[in-house]
Parts: C-alpha cells; sequence; structure tokens
C-alpha cells in the first residue's frame, strides 16, 4: 500500500496561509490534513495525496501566499514513515 505525501506550507499570518490552503486545494487532488499556529503569528497548511499533487500543491500554495505574505518555509515529503503518521500528520480520512 502505497503512503501519501505530506505537503507544508508556512507563513506569517493566518491570511497568506488560508490563501495557501485555498490555492493548494483547488490546484492539485490533495486533502487539507490540518494547519497548525504557532508563536510569532507562524501559520503552516497540512496536505496530503500522491506525491505528484502534492508537489503541485505545495508549488501553487507558496506562490499563492507569497503574494499576500511572507512564506517562511515550503517542503514535501514523499511518504512519512508510518510513526509519523499520527503525529504530524493527523488522522487518515476517507479518499475522495
Amino acid at each position: 500500500m502505497a503512503r501519501d505525501a505530506l505537503g507544508l506550507v508556512e507563513t506569517r499570518g493566518f491570511v497568506p496561509a488560508a490563501e495557501a490552503a485555498d490555492a493548494m486545494c483547488k490546484t492539485a487532488r490533495v486533502r487539507l490534513v490540518r494547519y497548525e499556529l504557532t508563536r510569532g503569528a507562524r501559520v503552516t497548511v497540512l496536505v496530503r495525496g500522491p506525491v505528484a499533487e502534492v508537489e503541485a500543491a505545495v508549488a501553487a500554495g507558496a506562490a499563492a501566499a507569497a503574494r499576500l505574505g511572507e512564506v517562511l518555509a515550503s517542503h514535501v515529503i514523499p511518504a512519512l514513515d508510518p510513526q509519523l503518521e499520527q503525529p504530524i500528520a493527523g488522522p487518515r480520512g476517507p479518499r475522495p
């Protein structure tokens, strides 16, 4: 069974993060897993899906967020180690 990729886009501020999430979900067949708010107004958006779809989503999300604010990081992990599934990526939901 192939594992889904994890895509992350981290921004400063919620508005660029919301724009990133919107672009990610509209650009590719990915699932929005969750977002994380941390100190310094950092917001990280996490998506899951097939590697190519996640790569496209992260590129689109980072570009969209950069138009509105600061992108601090973006990254794709092709297949998480099973031990990291729950703590990092959250529960796996049904596929669309």
